[in-house]
């Protein structure tokens, strides 16, 4: 009787079906999630960088208008920074954040396009308080910036609140 000598074959250490597709699986969620925080980063800095631009707007507004005294006469489109003459306020402006601002100037609103951005300005001034004897008013003057529907991004941009600035300026007799 002869004895046969079975040998076992050792396999090399390699990794199986299961494992594969676990390491698949956990490959594609993980690009699937890198994929989606790429997405609302770049979307997040188009929001901030048209953010950026709406409040550079106002503030410039804001100080030009407040070395003028305030003035009710006030116009952005003599600047020449491409704003342009007034039109009336479309229904859908918000007319800024509370209502406190006051009336609109000329009951308008000015156009501009900064950075690729269309935007809408709107100019507010109301007096707050008038010293009869020293013929001195403290005027408020506020500019509020909202984001054009003609833009093409209009989808990144409708969440955007308006952008809403306002300071306060001595309007004497002597000085206008």
């Amino acid at each position: 009787m002869a004895i046969m000598i079975i040998k076992r074959r050792k396999f090399a250490a390699a990794f199986t079906l299961i494992e594969v597709m676990i390491a698949t699986i956990l490959l594609v969620l993980t690009a699937t999630g890198a994929l989606g925080y790429q997405y609302h980063a770049a979307r997040d800095a188009q929001i901030a960088r048209a953010h950026i631009a709406a409040t550079r707007t106002a503030q410039l507004l804001l100080e030009d208008w407040m070395s003028t005294g305030g003035s009710r006469e006030y116009d952005p489109s003599t600047l020449g920074l491409g704003f342009s003459s007034a039109i009336r306020i479309p229904s859908h402006f918000s007319r800024g954040q509370g209502g406190g601002l006051g009336n609109p100037l000329r009951d308008a609103v000015h156009s501009i396009t900064v950075d690729d951005i269309p935007m809408l300005v709107m100019l507010t001034s109301r007096d707050i308080a008038q010293d009869a004897q020293a013929q001195v008013i403290l005027r408020q003057l506020g500019v509020v910036v909202e984001f054009s529907e003609e833009t093409q991004i209009t989808e990144r941009l409708e969440n955007i609140e308006s952008v809403t600035l306002t300071t306060y300026v001595r309007v004497s007799a002597s000085s206008g």
